[in-house]
């Protein structure tokens, strides 16, 4: 252990000695549910971070089947496959911007967008 650990332990070892927590609000009380509990402990400060900023998982979902829609469109040989594919991937882009829009505060920064694509990139 460092020095920091060892001087924070003992400092939280005589408070609690001297009765410092025992007027907490809360003491005594189960702790509240972690709504994040069944992510992995070193996923789990990133994903606070998400939804602290706003950011569900269901957006997350959507542009992950948007890129996968992407993706077969590319790949399709079929006009008419195609076609429907398209149409699906206007739809949930329609639904995700509507999502969107509803959430964000709109702003026309230019360095605010670059920053928004640039997490968008790192994340998806």
């Amino acid at each position: 252990m460092d020095l920091f650990t060892i001087i924070s332990e003992d400092r939280i070892k005589r408070a609690y000695k001297n009765g410092e927590f025992e007027n907490l609000p809360g003491y005594g009380k189960p702790m509240p549910f972690d709504d994040l509990a069944s992510v992995p402990e070193n996923l789990r400060m990133a994903y606070r971070i998400l939804k602290n900023a706003g950011y569900t998982e269901e957006e997350s979902q959507m542009k992950q089947e948007m890129l996968t829609i992407e993706d077969l469109i590319k790949k399709c040989n079929n006009s008419e496959e195609k076609k429907e594919l398209q149409q699906k991937l206007n739809e949930k882009m329609l639904r995700f911007n509507s999502i969107m829009s509803k959430r964000r505060q709109n702003t026309n920064s230019s360095i605010f967008k670059n920053y928004e694509e640039k997490i968008n990139n790192k994340l998806f």
